[in-house]
């Protein structure tokens, strides 16, 4: 029987660590998730212009793959969850950190969080897994728990795009083939073109500041009640940061790439070999991580990896 609920889903999806960090990232592997970890961190930090006394929210935080980069960083992190599996492995893998609060959700709600309590939030991965309604009325939360003046980063597919198209079709196609009498995957993929997404914002009551769209992904960082003035010097602030920020074409391709090796349309060493004349472009460097990752994790499926230099 389909899971009817994103609980159900997410908690059978991690039912041990190894397992959760695959629901996150499609790794199960520690290096990948500090590579993708680390490389999402730095790009949360810059859009929301993290500051260490800063009170930070993650919504959807899993495994803390993300949480675990930023936790240094800030004054206290607050990670949350739909599935009390997930959040079970956040608790693991954040111990040691006194600056930790982990909340299991019980709706589409952040009601344990108070009022205008918390300086930045942000979202990855999270947004794409629901209906459009639990979107809005996340970013509806987002409004209520940030300070006036806070930040929040969130990002979904982004349908407008070749790759983020390409990638519905995949969507669509499982579809055609699944059984008809089962109700579409609860957390599946979904997808939106950046007008639809900047509208749910606005109607939430923030402030869009940037929306960057050249990718498989929609990235857009938003601010609660923000002034005149606050709102330029964010607005050239992410322009100047855009780079460090935004995804390039090439990460899109390259995780295009990704996607066809986990659905067995190309091998992993195809995808290895594709990468050399990128050699030095950082989005090649996290590939490549992810891509041997995933051969090491199943070498039932792909055969003995071979022996890689500088691993």
């Amino acid at each position: 029987m389909s899971d009817t609920s994103y609980r159900a889903v997410w908690d059978r999806r991690s039912s041990d660590d190894l397992a959760a960090l695959e629901a996150v990232d499609n790794s199960g592997s520690e290096a990948v998730a500090q590579a993708t970890g680390q490389r999402a961190a730095s790009a949360i930090a810059q859009a929301v212009a993290l500051e260490p006394e800063d009170v930070v929210l993650e919504l959807g935080c899993g495994a803390a793959r993300i949480g675990r980069e930023l936790v240094g960083r800030c004054g206290q992190y607050v990670g949350t969850d739909i599935s009390p599996n997930m959040i079970r492995v956040a608790s693991r893998r954040l111990a040691g950190y006194d600056n930790v609060r982990l909340e299991v959700l019980e709706r589409t709600s952040l009601s344990m969080i108070a009022n205008d309590s918390v300086d930045k939030a942000y979202s990855v991965a999270v947004l794409c897994h629901m209906d459009k309604e639990d979107l809005f009325l996340y970013l509806n939360e987002f409004a209520r728990i940030l300070k006036p003046g806070g930040l929040a980063y969130v990002e979904t597919w982004n349908l407008a795009d070749p790759v983020g198209w390409e990638r519905w079709m995949y969507e669509v196609n499982y579809w055609q083939r699944a059984d008809h009498s089962q109700r579409k995957d609860v957390a599946r993929n979904q997808f939106c073109v950046a007008e639809e997404f900047q509208l749910y914002a606005e109607r939430a009551g923030l402030d869009v500041l940037v929306c960057f769209r050249d990718s498989p992904w929609l990235q857009m960082v938003v601010g609660r009640d923000l002034d005149a003035t606050s709102r330029k010097h964010h607005r050239l602030r992410l322009a100047e940061a855009r780079s460090e920020i935004a995804y390039t074409p090439l990460f899109g391709q390259l995780f295009l790439d990704c996607i066809r090796v986990i659905y067995g349309d190309i091998h992993p060493l195809t995808a290895l070999k594709s990468l050399e004349p990128m050699a030095g472009r950082p989005e090649a460097e996290l590939y490549r991580i992810h891509i041997q990752g995933l051969w090491d994790q199943d070498p039932d499926r792909y055969g003995p990896p071979p022996e890689s230099q500088g691993r």
